[in-house]
């Protein structure tokens, strides 16, 4: 029986919705947590950076995985493991546990991320651009609902941040199984495919090529700051004196704001393509964003200020390896070791910012060290920004195979 288009599109959607609220739920509870379990910044933000430290450690070996289970029974265990990791958190009693829930729910999203691109080039080979739009828009979904009504969901249970935050597993639960089915249909279909194991192979990822490390740094500093706001932008508008439901609701503006910028952009870029103009322009509006709140600013702009740099400079980035590469299979190599590598950097951003707030008991110093990291970045923008002229859709299946945060 052949899967039909519709129900493939849905499992895509219903997978990429799982790939972000396990991380972005923790933020607008943060502080509740904190009270409540007695634990120091630099702890609670382990619960944010442990995620995205197994997304660089254990993305590249989920094409291994994939390899001898199958890439959609791979995905579907993958979808499991976020799902137990979430539920889990309902019975955490300890900050031990809540990392073991953080933990098991990274791994899940570090094998789903990359292995949801090898999925829409398996069954939307002639459509990727399209889908790859349904795969991102499904992420920040995913990020904003979790990020926008964990609050809510908290009073509404009893004022339970432990049943919030294990309510997020019900995307898992919608997931699992329209995934099952299709795990059982590949597994009858016993389709093995045994070419894209060999060109898989004689891949190598490009350790000696110096833009290569340049872009993966610029990858790795923009996580920094992605995840760094995404773990404490709201408890740093609780710190300047708003409730907590105003603060989770600029993190979801936040969050939200990214959705058109990221299709729109990409538009833009291609009518007119000077990428370090883009470059800089995304990275000063980040750079405002953080010293309106520095200077206690308006919320507002602060929050959509970093949402339009953040929304900007992802699929910028993600088109880098592309451009600097000759074929489709050295444009893959270097994406994995840009993202792998990156996101090992990024984990490190909410940590620097708990320990500092720790250290200091205000969130301004430590989000002036996220200033130092913007300008830095800029200045790799200088050096990745002026490309040589090639189109950045010359490989649209690898685009789509770079396409996860």
């Amino acid at each position: 029986m052949k899967v039909r288009f519709g129900y493939l599109v849905c499992a895509l959607f219903l997978a990429s919705i799982n790939l972000r609220p396990a991380i972005s739920s923790i933020a607008p509870l943060l502080e509740t947590m904190r009270k409540d379990l007695g634990i120091n910044g630099a702890l609670a933000s382990l619960l944010t950076s442990i995620p995205v430290l197994c997304m660089g450690l254990f993305s590249p070996t989920a094409i291994k995985i994939s390899n001898r289970w199958g890439l959609e029974k791979t995905l579907t265990w993958s979808l499991l493991l976020i799902g137990v990791g979430t539920i889990l958190r309902f019975f955490a009693a300890s900050s031990l546990l809540l990392l073991l829930t953080a933990f098991l729910a990274g791994i899940g999203i570090a094998i789903a991320g990359p292995l949801l691109s090898g999925f829409i080039k398996r069954y939307f080979a002639d459509r990727a651009s399209s889908l790859v739009g349904i795969y991102s828009s499904a992420m920040v979904i995913g990020a904003a609902l979790s990020s926008g009504l964990s609050v809510p969901i908290q009073h509404l249970l009893r004022d339970s941040w432990r049943a919030s935050l294990a309510t997020w597993a019900i995307f898992a639960i919608a997931a699992l199984p329209v995934w099952w089915r299709l795990a059982a249909h590949a597994a009858r279909l016993n389709s093995n495919s045994t070419a894209s194991k060999n060109t898989s192979v004689g891949v190598k990822l490009p350790w000696s090529n110096k833009k290569a490390w340049i872009i993966t740094l610029l990858f790795g500093l923009m996580a920094v700051i992605f995840y760094s706001i995404t773990a404490w932008l709201a408890p740093a508008f609780e710190s300047m004196g708003y409730d907590k439901a105003f603060a989770g609701g600029m993190l979801t503006l936040f969050t939200f704001i990214q959705i058109p910028v990221s299709f729109v952009l990409p538009i833009l870029i291609a009518r007119f393509p000077k990428r370090m103009y883009w470059l800089l322009g995304c990275a000063i509006l980040q750079l405002t964003g953080l010293l309106i709140f520095m200077m206690n600013g308006n919320p507002w702009y602060c929050a959509i200020l970093l949402g339009i740099g953040a929304g900007g400079l992802f699929p910028i980035v993600l088109m880098l390896p592309l451009e600097e590469t000759g074929d489709a299979e050295t444009a893959s190599a270097w994406a994995a070791m840009n993202q792998s590598g990156g996101y090992v950097i990024g984990s490190f951003g909410p940590i620097f910012v708990g320990w500092v707030h720790d250290a200091t008991g205000s969130f301004v110093p430590a989000f002036g060290g996220l200033v130092i990291v913007v300008v830095f970045m800029m200045l790799l923008h200088l050096i990745v920004g002026n490309k040589k002229e090639q189109s950045s859709l010359e490989f649209p299946s690898q685009a789509a195979t770079s396409s996860s945060r």
